[in-house]
């Protein structure tokens, strides 16, 4: 079984410097289950190619290796384990490239900590889900995905298909972002591992999937698939909440998610009446709220009556839950109760429960996701589901030097991964429109200071 790890970043030979491996040198390392080599089949400035290749031996894998059971972990030398990518391909990743999967790299360790384009590709690899379970689980992490099938028996067509795959992945990462992507999915997608899974797998997941695996929108899928028992799925999805989910005084009566340079602006409430205002002006009848939050905005809208519908959508189950109880659901008329609709979902994952609204709103949103995945985002929002409107807010990054207490060169809120200035914005906003044939408006949310312009900026998009 291979992995392929590719660059074209230049010098594309500081791959090397990555992997902690010498493209000029062949590595070789013993394994309870067989050998892995990791050599360099391209290593040139403006391409490098490394190639970790696997090779089990089968009788290791039945004599002397036995489960808590008492019988051997695999009971017979002829089986499709010792030839698929799977967690053996996993566990010669965490012996060969350790301080890849780390970032650690002090020879660059600049580089290691930027995004570079990459390629990995892994072969063969059995899919328990086919093609549609590869995208759902890599696409959201912003990848390009492409998988070759093969037919099961080229003398009998009729059989169709085998359950193995070459997945080639593509997209601007860091290394050690990639690897560790690639060492959790995997196993995932075969569904099996050749060891036993015990407690202490909760925590390599929790240490190696981190945050990403906590907005994923198949983490319950892959807690359930990586770690096989119910109960330590369920250990790991709480752990999940409790170190990466935000975290506010349970103890307040109204949770304030506010920033606290904008409160004395009262932006917040300035942008959920401007997003209402539009929403009737427009004629909206059934809205989804994309990164819905505690559900200050969906409270707001559900006194407009014009709106049959609301959906408000979250990555983040607290949140969901702060949403429950700010909306008091349990408590809600039946009538009002049926207008509002709570999920759970990601910006960057398709989402058939976007399709047939009339808006979709993303107030204060797109700041908080990766610039890598922000196509992903365009792709949900303005191509798979394609409302007649869509509404985004975003901090106007050169109104910040107003604020006295904002420190040169920061942004407003610890978690953004980005500030535009307003060209910035409007250039990202006409290549929406360019890309998905629609129309933008721009807006203003706040006093507009003669020289900054606005603190917030508002992009009507119709069609």
């Amino acid at each position: 079984m291979f992995l392929k790890i590719s660059t074209t970043y230049e010098p594309a030979t500081d791959l090397g410097f990555l992997l902690r491996k010498n493209p000029a040198n062949l590595y070789r390392a013993d394994l309870s289950f067989g050998e892995v080599l990791l050599f360099y089949s391209v290593a040139t400035r403006s391409q490098c190619e490394a190639v970790l290749m696997l090779d089990v031996d089968p009788v290791r894998l039945v004599r002397g290796r036995m489960g808590r059971s008492g019988e051997a972990l695999l009971d017979h030398y002829v089986n499709d384990r010792p030839y698929a990518a799977s967690s053996f391909l996993s566990v010669a990743m965490a012996r060969s490239l350790r301080d890849a999967m780390a970032g650690r790299a002090p020879e660059r360790s600049d580089l290691a900590a930027t995004p570079i384009p990459l390629q990995l590709s892994v072969s063969p690899l059995p899919c328990r889900g086919g093609a549609a379970l590869v995208e759902k689980l890599f696409e959201p992490l912003g990848y390009t995905v492409q998988t070759q099938s093969y037919v099961l028996d080229q003398n009998h067509p009729d059989w169709g298909n085998s359950p193995y795959l070459t997945v080639t992945l593509s997209g601007t990462k860091r290394v050690s972002e990639a690897l560790t992507h690639v060492y959790v999915l995997v196993p995932v997608l075969d569904n099996a591992k050749h060891y036993w899974v015990g407690e202490d797998e909760v925590e390599k997941l929790i240490e190696k999937g981190g945050e990403w695996l906590h907005s994923h929108p198949e983490r319950d899928l892959i807690a359930k698939r990586y770690l096989k028992r119910r109960r330590y799925a369920r250990q790991a999805l709480e752990l999940l909440d409790e170190r990466f989910a935000p975290h506010q005084d349970e103890n307040a009566e109204e949770p304030e998610t506010e920033d606290l340079l904008e409160q004395p602006l009262g932006l917040n409430q300035q942008r959920y009446e401007a997003v209402a205002r539009m929403l009737e002006e427009k004629g909206v009848r059934k809205v989804c709220d994309l990164g819905c939050g505690e559900g200050k905005l969906v409270s707001r809208l559900l006194q407009e009556k014009h709106l049959e519908r609301i959906i408000g959508i979250e990555v983040s189950s607290s949140e969901l839950e702060k949403a429950d109880r700010r909306l008091k659901l349990e408590r809600m008329p039946p009538s009002q109760r049926a207008r509002v609709d709570l999920f759970r979902g990601s910006l960057v994952y398709d989402d058939d429960r976007l399709k047939g609204v009339d808006a979709v709103t993303l107030i204060e949103v797109i700041e908080h996701v990766d610039p890598e995945r922000l196509g992903a985002l365009e792709r949900v929002v303005f191509h798979t589901a394609a409302p007649r409107l869509v509404i985004v807010t975003t901090p106007n990054k050169e109104f910040n030097v107003t604020f006295e207490n904002m420190m040169p060169g920061t942004l407003r809120h610890w978690d953004h991964r980005f500030e535009w200035t307003r060209n910035e914005f409007e250039g990202w906003s006409r290549g929406v429109c360019d890309r998905n044939g629609y129309q933008v408006d721009f807006r203003v949310i706040g006093d507009v200071h003669e020289d900054f312009g606005g603190p917030t900026q508002m992009a009507v998009f119709s069609r």
